[in-house]
């Protein structure tokens, strides 16, 4: 694998972490617990399908084939997508949402740090921008989970059951393969170690204020980054792309 096939590959991973995780949080859209809430959620989902757009435009410069964003987010199959396996999850209940935001937050938040010292400028400009937001995305899902974790006893006990159900697919965000190996060794993408090391941290800091009991299983379901998925993300990506499937020359 060259270098900019590696490249390409990796960006293209970003892009749809990002593009399936905002869309999740868009159906939240008109159905929040509050006015609020709904709000928040919904900017989160424009915040993240934004992080999305900007690595697809890259992925396309890199892959220099002349595909679009649209055509990249819009026009792959399943098994093409590469985002992993945690944001594809489906929302479930509130609490669900917000653990599941919650741990990929944590993720996010520590890996765009590292990434905006990528010897890649446009990748490092894309971090700088993108970890702003992402600091309020954390922000807010740590302060959520501490409120459900250690709110009511039917709170408690559903968030509960939620990180026991979520937990298994966290783990996938920190593998690495020879995509990683290749843009490590130049400088280029950070080591997945160290972040998991911040994010194991942050995690167990925000789920002892929650008094909530972080899993023992050691197990975790992996494949997202190579277009193994759960059957979950062909249902999302068969409603997304269904428009620009059906009129792929429309313009709008």
């Amino acid at each position: 694998m060259t270098q900019q096939e590696a490249l390409f590959n990796y960006t293209l991973r970003l892009a749809d972490t990002g593009l399936v995780l905002g869309q999740r949080l868009a159906e939240w859209c008109g159905h929040g617990p509050t006015l609020e809430q709904d709000i928040a959620e919904t900017n989160i989902a424009l915040d993240l399908i934004g992080h999305a757009r900007y690595f697809y435009q890259y992925a396309g410069e890199v892959e220099g084939k002349g595909r679009t964003e649209d055509d990249l987010a819009y026009l792959r199959d399943t098994n093409e997508f590469k985002n992993c396996l945690l944001v594809e999850i489906p929302n479930g209940h509130f609490g669900n949402t917000i653990l599941r935001q919650f741990l990929y937050d944590a993720f996010n938040f520590y890996f765009l740090q590292e990434l905006s010292h990528s010897k890649d400028k446009q990748l490092a400009g894309i971090a700088k921008k993108a970890v702003k937001e992402v600091a309020y995305h954390l922000r807010l899902s740590s302060e959520w989970v501490i409120r459900l974790g250690d709110g009511t006893e039917e709170s408690h006990q559903k968030m509960q059951s939620a990180l026991e159900d979520i937990w298994m697919f966290s783990g996938d965000m920190f593998e690495m393969d020879e995509v990683d190996e290749i843009l490590i060794k130049a400088g280029i993408a950070p080591d997945l170690t160290k972040i998991k090391e911040q994010w194991t941290l942050k995690v167990d800091e925000i789920l002892y204020k929650a008094t909530l009991n972080k899993p023992k299983g050691t197990w975790f379901q992996k494949g997202g980054k190579q277009g193994q998925h759960t059957e979950h993300l062909s249902y999302l990506l068969g409603e997304m792309q269904s428009i620009k499937r059906r009129y792929p020359t429309a313009q709008w």
